[in-house]
C-alpha cells in the first residue's frame, strides 16, 4: 500500500469556519499575534492569553468537519495516510482520519507552564488557578512563536517515507514546518492545493492547483485513488 501523506494548514480549517489570522496584518481575531501566541504574551498578560484560547475553544465546539476532512479520511481505504497538521483543531480527528501528527499543539489539550510533557484533556474553558499535577498555572498545549516544535523530526521522517506529498490549505510561511517539503524523495509525487500564491521554493516538481481545499480534494481525490 503506497504512502500517502497529507501536510495541512489554516486554509482546510477556514472552510469549516475557523479563522485565521496570516492574513498580513499579524492580528488574529484583533490582537498582535506576539500578545496572544508568544512565551512574551504569556509572561506579560496570562488572563488575555487564556481567554483567547478559551474563546477559540468554544468555537470549536461549534464547528464541523468540512467535505474535504471527509475526503482525507476516506482515503484511508487505498492509501497508508498519514496527516501532519499546522493546525490546533481537532477537524481531522472528527471526520475519522486516524494518524493525525500535530505539530503546533492542541486547543482541546492544556499543559503545565513550567513542564509541556504534562499533558491534560482540555474540553472547556481553562481558569486562572487550575494547576498542573506541578502546582504551576495550566496553559494551552500549544506551541507559539519562539518556541520549540518537538514534533518536526517525526514529521520530517514521515515525510521522507511518503510515495505522495499533498499539501492543502497552507502559504508555508512558518517555519520550522515550512521546511518539511525539502524532505521528500526524488521520486515522490507533489501536489499542492491552495487558492492563493504559495512562498515556498518547489519549482516546476509540483502539481499546483489554485482551489480552496474542499474543491481541491473533490477534483483530486478520483485521480489519487488511481493512483493506489
Amino acid at each position: 500500500m503506497k504512502k500517502l501523506t497529507i501536510l495541512t494548514g489554516a486554509g482546510i480549517s477556514a472552510e469549516s469556519g475557523i479563522q485565521t489570522f496570516r492574513d498580513g496584518d499579524g492580528l488574529w481575531e484583533n490582537h498582535n499575534i506576539t500578545d496572544v501566541a508568544s512565551p512574551e504574551g504569556w509572561r506579560k498578560d496570562r488572563n488575555l492569553v487564556l481567554e483567547f484560547y478559551n474563546q477559540r475553544r468554544r468555537q470549536l465546539h461549534e464547528v464541523q468537519p468540512n467535505e474535504a476532512h471527509h475526503l482525507l479520511a476516506e482515503l484511508e481505504k487505498h492509501f497508508k495516510v498519514n496527516i501532519i497538521t499546522q493546525n490546533i483543531d481537532d477537524l481531522h480527528e472528527r471526520a475519522g482520519s486516524t494518524d493525525i501528527l500535530h505539530i503546533h499543539g492542541e486547543l482541546f489539550k492544556s499543559c503545565s507552564s513550567n513542564n509541556k510533557s504534562l499533558i491534560y484533556e482540555q474540553k472547556e474553558d481553562i481558569k486562572m488557578g487550575d494547576l498542573a499535577e506541578d502546582g504551576s498555572q495550566l496553559r494551552p498545549f500549544i506551541v507559539w512563536f519562539g518556541e520549540d516544535v518537538p514534533l518536526y523530526e517525526t514529521a520530517k521522517d514521515i515525510v521522507k517515507e511518503a510515495d505522495i506529498l499533498v499539501v492543502i490549505g497552507t502559504s508555508l510561511q512558518v517555519y520550522p514546518a515550512a521546511g518539511l517539503i525539502h524532505d521528500i524523495k526524488d521520486d515522490c509525487l507533489l501536489i499542492v492545493i491552495n487558492p492563493n500564491e504559495t512562498g515556498f521554493g518547489y519549482g516546476q516538481r509540483a502539481v499546483v492547483m489554485k482551489e480552496p481545499a474542499t474543491k481541491g480534494m473533490k477534483l483530486l481525490f478520483d485521480k489519487l485513488v488511481n493512483l493506489a
